[in-house]
């Protein structure tokens, strides 16, 4: 079931879910407007050859109100809001209609699993011929929020919980890569 504004509303007050800071202009009729932090991470392209799942990536990080992304370019971002969402709760993120209609693609692989504390990383993508010039602050994606069936039994505790800032892959840690 896709949670309304109402009982969106009615979570936060309780603090069953936390989004913090949240503005009222943010609720949506079926979703919360999230909007771009400050901190952006791109891919270190001259210290690295290729990338690997095995292997750390580097990155550069650029901090400030605002940053352009050049046509075809991946850029990560961060949420300026920190959610924690309850073990009975998942969410989708989802771009906005009005920016993805500029070429601009948003993500967080499109998932936060129930449990999940901290701000949300997003994958950016310009797919457009123009640069794009994005400010901090401003309302770029939405959560949508999913009550489950049940509390899961084993709500997310990885190794993304608690993230505050853009942070970058850190598939190295997976456990096919620690039991070789």
């Amino acid at each position: 079931m896709i949670l309304s504004d109402k009982t969106i509303k009615k979570m936060i007050k309780e603090k069953t879910l936390v989004i913090d800071p949240v503005d009222s202009i943010q609720i949506q009729p079926a979703s919360v407007d999230m909007r771009l932090g400050n901190d952006f991470l791109k891919v270190n392209e001259n210290s690295l050859p290729l990338m690997t799942l095995t292997e750390e990536v580097g990155y550069e990080e650029v901090r400030g109100k605002e940053i352009i992304i050049p046509p075809h370019s991946f850029l990560l971002a961060t949420t300026k809001e920190y959610i924690k969402l309850p073990d009975n709760l998942t969410a989708f993120v989802e771009g906005r209609s009005s920016i993805g209609r500029m070429g601009l693609f948003i993500q967080n692989a499109g998932w936060v699993d129930p449990g999940f504390e901290g701000q949300i990383t997003l994958e950016l993508f310009n797919a457009n011929r123009l640069p794009i010039k994005l400010e901090a602050e401003r309302r770029i994606c939405q959560l949508v929020f999913a009550q489950m069936d049940n509390s899961a039994q084993n709500p997310y505790r990885g190794k993304y919980q608690g993230q505050r800032n853009t942070v970058g892959t850190k598939v190295f840690e997976d456990i096919e890569n620690t039991n070789s």
